[in-house]
């Protein structure tokens, strides 16, 4: 991504200066069916730009019949939908890879879920005339900063076929309330099922172009890749991952976890970008027994599983891994790439039951 080689070394300032900027959900919130907006994950590449919202107007233009500008309230007087959606960072857990890759040190606290409500991107295209000769439809934020040597704004772009999917949203509320200006106020690209990344902020243009978009953050960041030099494979879709809600109470510097013996209840959260989950297994020292899922709360977003765990006296690893529908189940083994992307090694729990 433009940053410094992978190291084996502890954190550097740059990483620790991105930590400071950006913040990760405590996985205490997971026992929120919908994650409060001041918990759930953040992550902002350049500046929170400064948007005057009664001057904003959203563009529409390229290969289009009929170029739109289009202001928020005629964007908030547009048919809406609302929906919980999980949402993922790609780096998530980044940090955990060896060697680790230099950029924001995610754990695995890059996630949240949120209720979206917006007006449907489909019907915006369709009344802007998309040509049907348009490859791609590229996505501009008013973020700015240079990245990589390179100095841009903020874009990403999708497949005709994706932006025109019914639930990928222009988003202007988050938890009933308009977006914040931290998460992309006045107005946000919203695509369930995949990385955050692909969810630009601060929307200020949509372009329909007719050859593959090559901007920086789609065609340098954001990729699969085994070297620098190799051109990898685009992120995308949310890879399968659940996570637990660490039991007992914590050590302050060490977060390990505390708990009495007997019967702990053990409970957390479990997603797929591309298909329903529909199994959560708990682990104890390696040994792997089936959760209890629980009611889905959306298409698109986390579901709730539960364990009754008998926690017998002394220093135990708790693990949770999910498989979706797909048959893509969580890795024990993690997978390494350059960037740090897609990083869904399980989850582990150092714990002790009884007095330490």
């Amino acid at each position: 991504m433009g940053g410094q080689e992978p190291t084996e070394g502890p954190l550097t300032d740059e990483e620790l200066q991105l930590a400071a900027r950006n913040r990760g959900m405590p996985l205490e919130a997971l026992r929120y069916d919908i994650t409060p907006t001041g918990l759930h994950y953040l992550l902002v590449h350049f500046d929170i730009p400064e948007i005057d919202e009664s001057s904003w107007r959203l563009e529409i233009a390229g290969n289009v019949e009929r170029p739109q500008s289009l202001s928020l309230e005629q964007l908030r007087n547009r048919p809406s939908r609302t929906m919980p959606v999980t949402m993922e960072c790609a780096g998530n857990g980044r940090a955990r890879l060896r060697p680790r890759p230099v950029s924001q040190p995610w754990l695995v606290e890059a996630v949240g879920t949120a209720e979206w409500a917006g007006t449907p991107l489909r019907d915006v295209l369709v009344e802007a005339g998309v040509r049907t000769d348009t490859a791609e439809i590229v996505f501009g934020g008013a973020d700015h900063g240079l990245q990589g040597g390179v100095e841009h704004d903020y874009e990403r772009s999708l497949s005709l076929g994706v932006a025109m999917r019914p639930e990928v949203l222009l988003a202007y509320e988050m938890n009933g309330r308009p977006l914040e200006p931290q998460h992309g106020a006045p107005l946000r690209l919203l695509v369930p099922g995949w990385y955050g990344m692909t969810s630009v902020k601060w929307l200020t243009r949509i372009t329909a172009v007719t050859e593959p978009f090559d901007g920086y953050q789609q065609a340098i960041a954001y990729r699969y890749q085994r070297e620098e030099t190799d051109p990898g494979e685009g992120v995308s879709r949310m890879r399968v991952r659940a996570l637990m809600l660490p039991p007992g109470y914590p050590d302050f510097l060490t977060r390990r976890r505390l708990v009495e013996p007997g019967i702990v209840p053990v409970r957390g959260r479990a997603w797929s970008g591309g298909a329903d989950v529909v199994r959560v297994e708990f682990g104890v020292d390696d040994a792997w027994t089936d959760a209890e899922l629980l009611a889905p709360l959306g298409r698109f977003a986390w579901r709730g599983w539960s364990f009754q765990w008998e926690a017998a006296p002394g220093d135990h690893v708790l693990s949770c891994r999910a498989t979706d529908e797909a048959g893509n189940r969580q890795p024990l083994q993690q997978s390494w790439n350059y960037q740090g992307m897609g990083n869904n090694l399980v989850q582990t729990v150092p714990v002790t039951v009884g007095r330490p």
